[in-house]
């Protein structure tokens, strides 16, 4: 998934997103609150990680003005120091989704951070659409009574559309699925979406991917 971290604390930062992304997440990393929310009004994103104390804006200011300013109901899990029932509460008041008190062990956010993702998504371990099912377990695609071979990124490129659907997924947060922070030449996006429309859709009397021009791609 891609993830907005806001953390002012430069080794800790470094520390969360390298095993983030060893986990095949995509982290995009902002030093203050207002930085944070300026990234999160510009992208979007599946999950936040907010520290809490931070310059020019706080973690708890951020999160109530994404929550009642701009309707953003992205997942955030708050990452403090502040350990007594008092700050928690005030974190959950705020909008959080989790809380995570400092120092805590990396394998623990990557858990809670997932968790929290899989309940946002009302979380199944089946994909469906129409006649096509993704197995998340096994990476099992199906459709009707066929299965379907893919590659590791059409695979990807399937599920983050299916976990969007029907909503216009865009270009962009397509390629950071896949490719992360290094991205790809300008075909490379389409190429795999003609592999996947090949697989998915051409051998089927419907077509389930459509093509939301200058924008992305859905599904449904």
């Amino acid at each position: 998934m891609r993830i907005l971290l806001v953390e002012d604390n430069a080794d800790l930062a470094a520390s969360i997103i390298d095993y983030l992304e060893m986990q095949d997440h995509t982290c995009d990393l902002a030093w203050h609150g207002k930085a944070g929310l300026a990234a999160a009004l510009d992208n979007n994103y599946d999950m936040y990680v907010f520290d809490i104390a931070m310059p020019q804006m706080d973690g708890l200011t951020l999160c109530r003005t994404l929550r009642k300013e701009h309707n953003d109901f992205t997942p955030v899990l708050f990452l403090t120091a502040r350990d007594t029932l008092e700050d928690k509460l005030t974190g959950f008041s705020a909008g959080a989704d989790d809380y995570l008190v400092k120092p805590f062990d990396l394998s623990e956010l990557a858990a809670r951070i997932l968790a929290i993702h899989q309940r946002h998504l009302g979380f199944s371990n089946q994909l469906s659409i129409g006649d096509l099912t993704v197995d998340l377990n096994t990476e099992q695609v199906k459709r009707g009574d066929d299965f379907i071979t893919l590659s590791p990124n059409t695979y990807k490129l399937l599920v983050l559309l299916m976990q969007r659907s029907p909503q216009v997924v865009p270009r962009e947060d397509l390629e950071h699925h896949v490719w992360g922070d290094e991205l790809p030449d300008s075909d490379s996006l389409r190429s795999h979406i003609y592999k996947l429309r090949n697989k998915i859709d051409k051998p089927y009397q419907h077509a389930l991917i459509k093509t939301a021009k200058g924008r992305g791609f859905s599904i449904s």
